[in-house]
């Protein structure tokens, strides 16, 4: 599977029409026909359901095309850190964070790289760790900021000097609110909406003494905004960190830590063996300077 044949199919995909795409890549229809034709003998797949008006990706052509845009991303990511200057640094680099404030030890040290190496730019994606990991692993980040254990056989890491406190956010005029700390005891059979990795941290059973299956979930999230929304609405009590969405002011909402104290702490990570680009491994090296 050639790679200029893999960009024939993207442009199909995104006109949604040979004819559209073989004007944008300068092609006769005939020959981007063929090429297509070919890459489905090749596959053994038919990717493309052909309409009267516009072409549909089946679900195989939907796989590939999700498949094709990340390779895009890696070919254009190296062709750029080959091009970058050898006596200036510049490029790009992409991380992955998850949702806390942690994430002041990494702006603090892009600003610090920022301040020295202007052309080094920085791309930071939202998501929870399993989101992180995949990314990692096929190439898409160059780090990632996760809670928890970290796998050593797959991954190099850098402790955070942070910790986040678990606590619940609910809505000001909640049952639960006029209390200063909750317990298990407080949330056993209230409507729960809770991260959706939660329970593979082993310290959440042991605070609710029971599995996931026996408490009142109705709702999970892998991003904090949208379970503050659910919380606002009134749908229930949302497990998650602190300093994460504002309750100050005219807030609907507020957050009261748990009881007993829960942290997480959290660990910056890349792929073991990874060969980074120029700003990746200046970047790693200011983070290793900057413990706070």
């Amino acid at each position: 599977m050639e790679f200029r044949v893999l960009q024939y199919f993207l442009a199909v995909a995104r006109e949604e029409s040979v004819s559209g795409a073989a004007e944008f890549l300068h092609l006769s229809q005939p020959t981007l026909s063929r090429q297509l034709k070919d890459l489905e003998e090749e596959l053994g797949k038919q990717l493309f359901i052909r309409g009267n008006r516009k072409i549909t990706l089946t679900e195989e052509g939907m796989l590939l095309r999700k498949r094709a845009e990340e390779i895009t991303e890696l070919v254009k990511k190296a062709e750029d850190e080959i091009a970058a200057s050898d006596d200036m640094l510049a490029g790009d680099i992409t991380i992955g964070a998850a949702e806390t404030d942690g994430n002041r030890f990494l702006i603090k040290a892009i600003n610090t790289l920022q301040e020295q190496h202007p052309l080094v730019h920085f791309s930071i994606v939202s998501g929870d760790k399993v989101m992180i990991t995949e990314a990692i692993d096929r190439g898409s980040l160059d780090f990632g900021l996760i809670f928890g254990n970290v796998d050593v056989t797959k991954y190099d890491s850098i402790p955070v000097p942070y910790k986040d406190t678990w606590g619940v956010l609910m809505r000001r005029d909640a049952p639960l609110a006029g209390k200063e700390m909750i317990t298990a005891e407080d949330l056993i059979d209230q409507p729960l909406i809770i991260s959706r990795q939660a329970f593979q941290n082993i310290e959440f059973k042991s605070f609710f003494h029971c599995d996931q299956e026996r408490l009142n979930i109705v709702a999970t999230y892998n991003l904090v905004f949208n379970g503050s929304l659910m919380a606002d609405e009134g749908m229930g009590y949302v497990l998650c960190f602190d300093k994460l969405v504002n309750v100050s002011g005219s807030s609907n909402l507020c957050f009261r830590p748990l009881e007993p104290r829960m942290e997480a702490g959290m660990h910056i990570i890349w792929k073991k063996y990874q060969v980074f680009s120029k700003p990746a491994r200046k970047f790693l090296q200011t983070l290793r300077d900057n413990p706070s």
